[in-house]
């Protein structure tokens, strides 16, 4: 039987290095892998290049890095919780990639099917095409220009799921879903940290929406905080 488990962040990240490049799972405090963030902090692995679709806030997630000069460039589509981040991009301090949601989640699902590029029209004729080939093409009857989009290459993809079997299958809850699946596709080494470990045949397969082909390691983690990232109170009528 396959067996990919390890014992615990510490020693998923042993082979992680600074200046290499990681993607990262969740949308906004949502299924984040707030394990394997500790464990770069704690190793003080630094220099480090972010894909994520946002940035934490202050005080959680990536946040944490941030404040800690660990990451020295984020490629995201959102940013707009994170004052920190803010701070250090208006002055210079972190290099930034703002990236459509769409063409985020496309790169990074592009590496999982070994497409090199990939071609859409978000951003044409925006920042966003500066130094990127844009190709016409007719499409549906339609002609109008494309932009190229490489797929992304990180180094790892760490990623956050309820459930997870031995062999590496996954299964998302709710909104964690959004990002992990394709985080988990993109990473040349991934790592998945649940909050339930079980044994291969204890999963439906009809309900795993990550396979174990994509998934190189996985545990089981530990405390974690679910943070909410805005409360919203219905005001109470008489």
């Amino acid at each position: 039987m396959i067996d990919k488990t390890v014992s615990n962040a510490l020693e998923a990240i042993r082979d992680v290095q600074s200046g290499m490049t990681i993607a990262l799972g969740g949308f906004g405090l949502c299924g984040i892998p707030e394990n394997l963030i500790q464990a770069l902090i704690d190793r003080n692995i630094t220099n480090l290049t972010c894909i994520s679709n946002n940035a934490g806030v202050d005080d959680f997630g990536l946040g944490l890095l941030l404040q800690r000069r660990q990451v020295k460039k984020m490629i995201a589509s959102y940013v707009g919780e994170n004052a920190e981040f803010e701070r250090q991009m208006l002055s210079g301090e972190l290099e930034v990639e703002l990236v459509p949601q769409g063409t985020l989640a496309t790169r990074l699902m592009a590496a999982g099917y070994g497409m090199p590029v990939v071609f859409t029209p978000a951003g044409v004729g925006t920042e966003v095409a500066e130094s990127k080939e844009v190709r016409r093409f007719t499409f549906q009857g339609v002609e109008k220009d494309y932009l190229m989009e490489h797929a992304f290459e990180p180094d790892y993809a760490f990623v956050k799921a309820w459930k997870g079997d031995r062999m590496g299958n996954l299964v998302y809850r709710g909104t964690a879903n959004n990002f992990n699946h394709a985080m988990a596709m993109c990473g040349k080494i991934t790592i998945a940290e649940v909050e339930e470990l079980v044994e291969p045949g204890e999963l439906d397969p009809n309900y795993i929406h990550t396979p174990g082909i994509f998934v190189h390691q996985i545990f089981q983690g530990e405390r974690y905080e679910k943070r909410i990232e805005q409360r919203t109170y219905s005001k109470q009528e008489n």
